[in-house]
């Protein structure tokens, strides 16, 4: 079987295409592929431009398709629209971003389009290049099908509305999903294991970025996607000392309920497992019942929320605390059963939709501030 491929993230095809369109601007001809840099991981990337031709004086429109390599993700395909068009000296910054029809919105983020910091960085470093003198650009950035295919993914858990994001912290789309990629994972922790005994492990790219905002060193940090059974272990074979787990609260809730493949296509239980741990704090049936019939993880935690504003209990740090805790345990005895000699200290620390962390086991607690105060 071949190695499964690796594509590239959203955020390159939209820059691909802003580049295009700016080229066209300066030189209007037929581009059938840009080369760019990816920054992180710093080398080339060439992508396919569809077409580009001007909209009217001095706006140019660019068309690509996202290619995210041998993965399972809704975006492939999908066409990307970047229009660029110049702008008067009055704007302060060489390239302005925008979100156009299917970019979503950031509702963490009073309501800005929602570019994270790896897709900023890649259209600043890129186009700013391209500019010739003083001249300044407006980007925007249109997903056609955008809008819809958000409704297929839990963004709106995150505070992402009405389209997609143009998140990431690297150029390139591993193919998480295709079971060839957990040799590559575990292949990436036994190479950090030999520069640190202590890792955060992370689901996905959310984790990832807020590990970043921590302060958490690169060498520190594995991303596992939905393979945290394995990865434990393989963390326990490479004798690690210690393991963060950084996530989203509606994801590590399932360690706490035994569950150490995190795909929804193969186990969920979470409105269970948070109702179970719930009632074992002492939560009234009539609460339990709405924890149980929550469409969300993120609703039931909203629900513990508005609870605790308006009564004297507080039932968020009550409840989360015991989930925090038995994730530990249960990592722990995972790693103990398959591994002939475990000697791991497992934390967890999780977030909520606003990407901030509410809860923190006592283990995690501790790992946290050590892994930011880790060297680069």
């Amino acid at each position: 079987m071949s190695d499964p491929r690796s594509g590239y993230t959203l955020p390159v095809f939209a820059c691909g295409a802003a580049i295009a369109s700016l080229r066209y601007l300066y030189n209007p001809k037929t581009y059938t592929s840009i080369t760019l840099d990816l920054i992180n991981p710093p080398e080339q990337a060439e992508i396919s431009i569809e077409q580009v031709a001007s909209i009217q004086p001095g706006i140019v429109l660019a068309i690509t398709r996202s290619d995210p390599g041998d993965n399972l993700d809704l975006t492939r395909n999908t066409p990307i629209w970047a229009l660029v068009e110049w702008a008067d000296a009055s704007q302060e910054e060489p390239v302005m971003l925008k979100g156009g029809e299917g970019i979503g919105i950031d509702t963490n983020r009073g309501d800005q389009a929602a570019f994270y910091s790896y897709a900023q960085q890649l259209f600043k470093t890129n186009l700013e290049r391209e500019l010739r003198g003083c001249d300044r650009i407006q980007v925007t950035i249109v997903l056609p099908e955008g809008r819809a295919l958000a409704e297929r993914t839990s963004n709106a858990a995150f505070g992402v509305v009405e389209g997609l994001s143009l998140l990431g912290t690297s150029g390139i789309s591993q193919p998480l999903s295709a079971p060839g990629q957990l040799a590559t994972f575990k292949t990436q922790l036994q190479q950090k294991a030999e520069k640190t005994d202590s890792l955060a492990f992370c689901l996905g790219e959310n984790g990832l970025d807020i590990a970043h905002t921590l302060g958490i060193p690169e060498h520190c940090v594995i991303k596992t996607a939905n393979w945290l059974g394995p990865m434990l272990v393989a963390a326990g074979e490479q004798g690690l000392k210690s393991i963060l787990l950084l996530g989203y609260h509606g994801k590590l809730l399932k360690l706490a309920g035994g569950i150490f493949h995190t795909h929804h296509h193969l186990a969920d239980g979470r409105q269970e497992i948070l109702t179970a741990i719930a009632a074992n704090a002492g939560l009234s049936s009539p609460h339990l019942q709405v924890l149980f019939a929550s469409p969300t993880a993120e609703a039931g935690l909203q629900h513990l929320r508005n609870l605790d504003e308006s009564g004297s209990e507080d039932w968020v740090k009550k409840i989360y605390t015991q989930i925090t805790e038995r994730i530990d345990l249960r990592a722990t005895n995972y790693i103990d059963i398959h591994c002939d000699h475990p000697k791991t200290q497992i934390g967890s620390a999780l977030f909520d939709r606003g990407r901030h962390i509410f809860a923190t086991s006592r283990v995690g607690h501790q790992l946290l501030p050590q892994l930011s105060q880790v060297s680069p």
